[in-house]
């Protein structure tokens, strides 16, 4: 075989080979990096996104040709196609797996949901109250007692009588404001029954003294004056008499309060009654006697601030022979007993009472408990001014000045009706000379 030689013309193209795949390469490289430059979105003016402030503006590029590419190969890395970014899908936002606070306050109840998590109180069925116990003596007059049973024991305790039981018994009495009087004179009794030989052991004096004082305070006029009509019929007419209970005593001892009281009481009785909002210068006395009457069931009549109270009396009196009504219960207005012109209005406003169809049938004198002699000193007064036939007394069970009731009931000679052992309508309750004394003098009762 004969050799080939080649000319020097292929010589040249087999050399420039190599260097024509390069320029091959490189300008299939700029042509796809052109067609992305063209894909993409133009830039927004300048003047539609402001520059942050202090911040440089980048120069514009220049927009000369791209100089044709250079001889010497470019990487392997450029000689992969670039995807332009148009044509990659944009990831959907990842979901939260951990909610926000928001949706972790939802995920449980609001205060409102919580609450209706469970009946509301319209919703839930309340059991029936309970009636309220009848207050008693023994359960209410614990101070009293109290004060009573040292010195009531000391003498119990003691194995004959002597000097010293009698001082025992004398500041006992003393201090639980039976009086002076009252004191001189039960003790003169039970002396006169030790000199007898009645009584022979200071056991024997304790009780000798508790029968004494029931004794004192037993009264046949001790009950509170019947209500009913004044007619054999009980209808209304020319004919029909009304009941009328006056209720006195100085300010602040709870009369108007008393008056509610005792209507709250003869109502559910079955009487039909009417009050007298007779106190016209106390500007709360009639708004609290209307509430009452509201309570009560009660009609009540109403006179102008600073009014006449006789011609509030008057009123309510006819306004019940109208309406066939039992009795008027007339709330006056506060009196000092040491002011003689109060004391004459007092007077006046029981004479007006006392008119056709009106017959006064009680005047109740409200005491406070707590004032000890000082209420004597008003019960005095009073009943010489507008004949008392009653005492009502207040605020009992927050004093240890029960002797009061003593003082008046042997001094006076005016019965102690009703009681106050506590601020419910229920509380103010007939008087009992056996339990009260029982409840005094027995501990352990």
């Amino acid at each position: 075989m004969i050799p080939v030689i080649p000319s020097s013309a292929t010589v040249s193209l087999l050399l420039a080979a190599p260097v024509i795949a390069v320029l091959v390469v490189v300008a299939g490289g700029v042509t796809a990096i052109s067609l992305r430059s063209r894909r993409r979105p133009p830039a927004p003016p300048a003047s539609e996104t402001p520059a942050a402030p202090g911040a440089k503006t980048p120069p514009e590029p220049s927009k000369a040709p791209v100089p044709p590419p250079a001889a010497t190969p470019t990487p392997p890395v450029r000689s992969t196609p670039t995807v332009p970014e148009t044509a990659t899908p944009t990831p959907p936002a990842p979901v939260r797996s951990t909610p926000t606070p928001a949706e972790t306050v939802r995920s449980t109840p609001t205060p409102a949901e919580t609450v209706r998590s469970t009946p509301t109180p319209a919703e839930t069925v309340a059991p029936p109250e309970p009636e309220a116990a009848r207050p008693t003596f023994r359960g209410r007059l614990g101070k009293a007692r109290g004060l009573l049973a040292g010195y009531l024991g000391a003498v119990r305790s003691g194995d004959r009588i002597d000097a010293t039981t009698w001082d025992e018994l004398e500041e006992a009495l003393i201090r639980a404001d039976v009086g002076v009087r009252s004191t001189d004179a039960l003790l003169g009794m039970l002396r006169g029954r030790v000199k007898a030989g009645e009584i022979s052991s200071a056991g024997g004096l304790v009780d000798a003294l508790q029968a004494s004082l029931v004794e004192i305070l037993a009264s046949p006029a001790a009950g509170l004056a019947p209500v009913g009509p004044g007619t054999a019929s009980g209808e209304p007419g020319p004919d029909r008499t009304v009941d009328v209970w006056l209720f006195v005593g100085v300010n602040g001892v709870g009369k108007t309060t008393t008056v509610g009281k005792v209507a709250t009481r003869l109502t559910r009785q079955g009487a039909r009654v009417t009050l007298a909002a007779a106190d016209t210068f106390r500007a709360a006395a009639a708004e609290q006697l209307t509430t009452w009457a509201s309570r009560a069931g009660a009609d009540i009549v109403r006179g102008n601030e600073g009014g006449d109270p006789s011609a509030v009396v008057f009123d309510a009196v006819q306004r019940a022979g109208a309406r066939g009504h039992d009795v008027v219960l007339a709330d006056t207005a506060g009196r000092l007993h040491n002011k003689v012109n109060l004391v004459e209005e007092l007077k006046k406003v029981r004479r007006i009472a006392d008119r056709p169809p009106g017959r006064v049938t009680e005047v109740l004198l409200v005491l406070d408990a707590t004032t000890g002699q000082n209420g004597l000193a008003q019960a005095k007064v009073f009943s010489e001014a507008v004949e008392v036939s009653g005492v009502v007394l207040t605020k009992l069970d927050g004093t240890a000045k029960g002797g009061i009731v003593v003082a008046i009931q042997r001094e006076l000679g005016v019965p102690v009706k009703l009681v106050g052992l506590g601020e419910g309508a229920e509380d103010l309750v007939d008087f009992q000379p056996e339990a009260f004394v029982e409840a005094l003098f027995d501990p352990a009762g």
